[in-house]
């Protein structure tokens, strides 16, 4: 077969988990480039007596791609748009397409994608088909199954077939007379819905949201006979989808939400029966548990601006309308009318596209968010999927809640697709015990008969799974069930398609990824895990959301976006870390060759510890890992010359001119290579012949004291041996706002080059080195400023979990600053504004990744505006890809220049007449080899609209 297949530990370990609370290692891992490899795939299945599981993005939360089965991964190279007809609205794809890259493509026709689930950035269309997903607008579009048009399907039997609607009987007899299962499968389906059809009218759940069991309702008149809708929600359990045509709607011209606060949640459903009235397109409850899970976040934060005081629960109500002024008046009636019934304290009106932003952005993030708990005790699925009649919402949380009190669940979350009846209702457990896993089994025994007394459903949109197969008897009875276990015989006698899931289901508390007496790894380590827990605690984090998984926007992951490998994602690695950490990959804990090589990629850029909701601090955990396993084994000769780069560069600076000759010399790029593994494509960086310092000294006396008060200005190794001119842009911009400007009494290396390369000992040393240093001047009052992000934040980053007085090193970090916080700082308190000239330039800006993540890019954004003559575009760009040394070694040269290529590459190459800005150096040099351009750093491009007679 041309695709790739692989039975190695590392790859079993790494498909064992979804986003569920399940784990079970699979045979092997397939990830097919064409249909003839599936089909190969199951005839070899078949043969074998081999189960097989299809999977996309795995964010399945029921665990239905988890099980000891042939893994059949769709999301690395079958994940081709085929083909879009605007006219005919619709669209022929390949189950790895993600629905957010669907719908960008479909953007300039003014379609999309009907259901939206809130893992949109990674969720593969394969598995929505699977699982029938929906999303928060199921109240306008439904479910997949109301836009799934035909299938392209690979029988048990390797028979490749098309499913759709049966025109009419002559169509239908030609079909049952097909050999092999697939007339099997019409005979057989048909037959069972002659049988059961009483059975089907009165056993299934009349509400819409209902994803359980086999689709024999959809397949009754006066719908047409289409086997392809009892294959839509079958989780895999009947054939492979190997292409779909769907169907697609407009995309909605105005859109608005209303954020309505209420001070407890029962009063929200109540409200939420008047908003259903009011025909909105959405209305989505969120509880302040999930809400909290956002204080304090980078990527979060910012967006809780729109909350009015400290709702117990949100009800955000969306409208669409054709135009702006019914949608305003739609918002308005619905405020009149809670306000009307005292219901709801606060009603904030979002009409403008980043105001609803925020709040979705919000509420999509639930799930991460609240998995990102600290410790043992999770948010836990099961129970999180249920669906009653709207009517009965209020009364049902009511119940919930007083379940959860008399179990002693301290804290439960409610969060979901109110205007349907779906709560996702999350109790905190400690699945690591007994006494969580009998009390999790509890409420669902307690709420499962709830469920049944209202007519709703356990599986509402989160399917079956491992973990409400087990309930699938209870909510439609024996007689149905046995419906379902004759549609399964009949698709695949042989019971090799993903067994356990809907049919035949083990009990609901097998198989955890967390069990009672699940082992407790302990690790001596460099850095401190207090806010965690501890070093495993930091790795088990991970979720297993999948949000690392993203393509079209943010940073993270910047490996996985050029590879496409589960093992180069953020949820990858740790469940490598955590597959180590617990004796699953061979070697001893974080000694293991197999770890080694699913953390070597990662980039270390800091994107998930903002951007994954868990806030998984990759980064940290391979510097940890890497001085761990280097400590045993010995550091390379690459890892020291880098470690010190700011001593070879303090040796080699007298000698720059020569020195700067010998390292770009062809010979000698062509030995390091060799010797050291150094790329030779890439040119070290030059040497400069004046040090900034003995610049700084030589002019400070000709300097004019400013009056506004005094920085000390951080000369990192970079400023101050390669780019000196970036400090005296900095150093003119301080002085132009007022400030006189020091330098360090004894000027020493942040110590970054050292943590990233793992030598954490030394490292530890120079952090309570350079805190004793800047200590004297937080005690003076005077702020420390830098230009290098990496440098400067790991003051405010590392730091913290280096040193031994964490109170000294929390001073310190809250009086250092990079240059653009500092300025804008300085603006916001009124101080007086640098008068720049009228100097005209257009102006890319790349954001450094670190900055990114532990600071964001809106204030050298706001200072780069500040010129009048600056028209300034912040590139929508990722990781550079160069990542400190990462992209100088030889091994990562290639995938660095494809990390970079296109979305910061491309766009700098395509407008040729504006400057590129930057904030870290080595992004200016990657985008110097990526582009053939020259970026300078943002304060020396400041810096020329400064009047000529500022020296700089």
């Amino acid at each position: 077969m041309s695709g790739e297949v692989r039975f190695d530990s590392l790859s079993r370990r790494l498909y064992a988990t979804d986003a569920s609370i399940y784990e079970i290692e699979p045979v092997g891992v397939i990830l097919p480039h064409t249909t003839d490899d599936v089909v190969h795939s199951v005839r070899i299945a078949s043969e074998r007596g081999i189960s097989l599981l299809p999977r996309g993005g795995a964010t399945s939360l029921a665990g239905q791609t988890v099980g000891q089965s042939l893994q059949v991964d769709f999301s690395k190279h079958m994940n081709r748009i085929l083909e879009i007809d605007p006219e005919g609205r619709w669209v022929r794809v390949e189950p790895g397409v993600v629905l957010d890259e669907l719908n960008a493509a479909l953007a300039p026709h003014d379609l999309m994608f009907g259901p939206d689930v809130s893992t949109s950035s990674r969720a593969n269309m394969g598995g929505m088909i699977g699982n029938n997903s929906c999303g928060a607008h199921s109240i306008v579009h439904g479910k997949t199954i109301d836009h799934v048009l035909g299938l392209t399907v690979v029988l048990a039997d390797g028979t490749v077939t098309d499913l759709g609607p049966v025109t009419d009987e002559g169509d239908l007899e030609q079909r049952r007379q097909r050999q092999g299962l697939e007339g099997e499968a019409y005979r057989q389906v048909e037959d069972v819905l002659r049988s059961y059809r009483g059975d089907i009218d009165a056993g299934f759940p009349q509400v819409m949201r209902r994803v359980s069991g086999y689709n024999l309702d959809a397949l009754l008149p006066p719908s047409p006979f289409d086997l392809s809708r009892v294959v839509v929600g079958s989780e895999g359990t009947l054939c492979t989808v190997v292409e779909a045509r769907l169907r697609l709607v407009d995309r909605p011209r105005h859109t608005a939400v209303v954020a309505c606060h209420f001070h407890d949640i029962v009063e929200a459903m109540e409200a939420n029966l008047h908003a259903v009235d009011t025909a909105p397109a959405a209305s989505e409850l969120m509880d302040r548990v999930l809400m909290d899970q956002t204080r304090g976040q980078i990527d979060y934060e910012p967006r809780r601006r729109f909350l009015v005081g400290d709702p117990e629960a949100l009800l955000c109500v969306e409208y669409s309308a054709d135009s702006d002024a019914e949608l305003r008046h739609r918002c308005e009636q619905l405020e009149s009318r809670l306000r009307q019934a005292d219901l709801g304290y606060a009603f904030v009106h979002a009409f403008e596209s980043s105001a609803r932003a925020d709040i979705w952005d919000l509420r999509k993030a639930g799930l991460g968010l609240l998995m990102g708990m600290r410790g043992d005790a999770k948010p836990t699925g099961g129970v999180e999927d249920t669906c009653v009649p709207v009517e009965h919402l209020p009364e049902y949380v009511a119940k919930v809640r007083g379940l959860m009190r008399e179990k002693g669940v301290e804290v439960t979350t409610f969060y979901g697709h109110a205007s349907v009846g779906v709560l996702h209702i999350r109790p905190v457990l400690d699945l690591k015990t007994r006494a969580g896993i009998e009390t999790l089994r509890f409420l669902e025994e307690r709420m499962s008969d709830w469920v049944l007394e209202y007519g709703g459903a356990m599986s509402a949109e989160h399917g079956d799974g491992l973990a409400r197969s087990e309930w699938i008897e209870k909510m439609f009875g024996s007689r149905l069930v046995e419906a379902f276990v004759k549609v399964k015989a009949a698709f695949d006698p042989a019971g090799i398609m993903n067994p356990g899931k809907i049919v035949r289901a083990p009990p609901m508390d097998e198989n955890l990824r967390y069990g009672e007496g699940y082992p407790d790894a302990h690790v001596e380590t460099f850095f401190r895990y207090d806010e965690t827990g501890g070093f495993q605690q930091a790795v088990e984090m991970c979720s297993g959301v999948g949000q690392c998984r993203k393509k079209l926007a943010g940073t993270m992951c910047p490996s996985y976006m050029a590879t496409l490998e589960e093992e180069h994602s953020t949820r990858g690695r740790a469940n490598a870390l955590r597959a180590a950490l617990t004796g699953q990959l061979p070697g001893n804990g974080l000694d293991s060759d197999e770890l080694y090589k699913a953390m070597d990629l990662c980039l270390a850029c800091k994107a998930c510890k903002a951007e994954c909701p868990s806030s998984v601090d990759m980064a940290k955990l391979k510097y940890e890992f890497l001085a761990q396993y280097h400590g045993k084994r010995g550091f390379p000769l690459r890892s020291y010359l880098f470690a010190h780069i700011d001593k070879l560069n303090r040796w080699l600076a007298p000698l720059a001119p020569l020195a700067n000759a010998v390292l770009r010399s062809a010979p000698n790029r062509w030995l390091m290579e060799r010797v050291a593994g150094i790329d030779s494509r890439r040119r070290m960086p030059a040497l400069t012949r004046q040090r900034f310092s003995a610049w700084f000294r030589r002019r400070q006396a000709m300097a004019s004291r400013p009056t506004r008060g005094t920085v000390v200005f951080y000369n990192d190794t970079f400023t101050e041996y390669n780019e000196p001119e970036i400090g005296r842009a900095a150093v003119a911009l301080l002085e132009a706002s007022g400030y006189e400007v020091h330098l360090p009494e004894r000027r020493s290396c942040c110590g970054r080059p050292m943590i990233s390369k793992g030598f954490l000992a030394g490292a530890r040393r120079r952090a309570e080195e350079n805190v004793a240093q800047m200590m004297q001047y937080v005690e003076r009052g005077w702020p420390v400023v830098g230009v290098e992000p990496s440098c400067l934040l790991t003051f405010r980053d590392d730091y913290l979990d280096l040193v031994e007085d964490v109170d000294r090193a929390k001073r310190v970090a809250a009086n250092v600053y990079l240059l653009d916080e500092f300025l804008v700082h300085h603006l916001d308190e009124g101080g007086p504004g640098i008068e720049f000239t009228k100097l005209a330039k257009r102006v890319l800006f790349h954001g450094h990744c670190h900055q990114k993540a532990l600071a964001g890019t809106h204030t050298t954004m706001r200072l780069l505006q500040q010129p009048a003559g600056y028209e300034v575009t912040e590139i929508a760009s990722g990781c550079c890809g160069m990542a400190g040394s990462f992209g100088y070694e030889q091994e990562h040269y290639d995938l660095s220049m494809q990390v970079g290529k296109p979305r910061l590459f491309d766009p700098i190459v395509s407008a040729s007449d504006a400057e590129v800005a930057t904030a870290g150096t080595s992004c200016r040099h990657q985008i110097a080899d990526g582009t053939s351009r020259r970026a300078r750093h943002w304060a020396v491009i400041l810096a020329d609209a400064l009047p000529p007679a500022i020296d700089h």
